[in-house]
């Protein structure tokens, strides 16, 4: 990304020595050391446009890590806004039942670091997210985090303590618009449509009274 600069706390946390070394082999190790050595030192905190960023989205991928060192990548989805910013430094979301299988939440239990990315595909834009998750069980806990209009009691509420975050670059990000987005443009082309068809039907009755 043009400008993009890598906050230090998230270069510090992801360019170990073996990334350096791949760095040094395929030649942007010069490039990537300014950042660890003078980049932005608020790499953790959750600025204004972070905090509308996250807040306006309707879902994000989440990775934890199994006890057998195995990734585990999955998709949390709700309205917008159901992930919330607590604090500088502090999101969370309520947490519902799925399809039971427990596996991020157990993952979680043996390691708690999360990753996670959050897309805006129509604006090509991606915040990616490291940091520490701590469950509170029952709905009580979870109550001050519920989507508004939600009507599932949640099981657990999950707070994430954010310990590096980076704005990542657009390219290669394909554009895609979900219906709410959309659904702007397709009003006013359906009214477009409306008043031709309407223009269409008046026309046709002007040339049958000439005939």
């Amino acid at each position: 990304m043009k400008g993009h600069t890598v906050p230090r706390a998230f270069s510090e946390l992801t360019f170990t020595p073996t990334v350096r070394a791949h760095q040094e082999r395929m030649g942007s190790a010069k490039t990537y050391a300014k950042f660890i050595e003078g980049g932005p030192q608020q790499g953790h905190l959750i600025g204004e446009p972070e905090k509308q960023f996250i807040q306006a989205r309707d879902g994000f991928y989440q990775s934890s890590v199994s006890e057998t060192g195995w990734p585990y990548v999955q998709y949390r989805g709700g309205p917008v806004g159901f992930l919330k910013v607590l604090g500088p430094q502090t999101i969370g979301y309520a947490d519902f039942s799925g399809n039971k299988q427990y596996i991020s939440r157990g993952n979680l239990d043996g390691n708690d670091r999360v990753a996670m990315i959050l897309m805006d595909y129509a604006n090509q834009h991606r915040l990616k997210i490291l940091g520490r998750v701590e469950f509170t069980e029952g709905q009580a806990a979870a109550a001050s985090l519920y989507p508004e209009g939600s009507e599932a009691p949640a099981e657990r509420a999950a707070i994430i303590r954010v310990e590096a975050l980076d704005w990542n670059c657009p390219r290669h990000i394909t554009p895609r618009f979900t219906e709410a987005e959309l659904r702007p443009h397709l009003n006013s082309l359906g009214q477009q449509m409306a008043q031709l068809q309407a223009e269409n039907e008046r026309l046709k009755q002007e040339l049958s009274k000439l005939s």
